[in-house]
């Protein structure tokens, strides 16, 4: 569960009234304040657990922005790809991309 307390099986049960609020979402340009709202966690890595460089953040975001950040991944990505916006040795986190 994310930051709003609501399992990802309530999606279920939401998913008309979502894909409405995503369409919207989409036309605006904006997204729910709420669906922008995070916990950012430390999750121990290795070592020492009393040293703090031992531990990395994890940000937890609300299921329904997850789902929204997925949706226009791909457009964007596409988008920018198509576009030749990126230059070789910008691709940080890109799909198939390598050091």
């Amino acid at each position: 569960m994310g930051p709003d307390g609501k399992h990802p099986r309530v999606l279920r049960e939401l998913s008309r009234p979502l894909s409405v609020i995503f369409a919207q979402s989409w036309r605006l340009g904006q997204v729910l304040e709420d669906w922008r709202k995070e916990n950012v966690t430390p999750v121990f890595k290795t070592g020492e657990k009393e040293e703090p460089g031992n531990y990395r953040p994890v940000s937890l975001t609300s299921v329904p922005g997850k789902v929204m950040e997925q949706l226009i991944l791909e457009p964007i990505s596409r988008h920018m790809k198509d576009k030749k916006l990126l230059r070789s040795n910008q691709h940080g986190f890109t799909k198939g991309s390598q050091a």
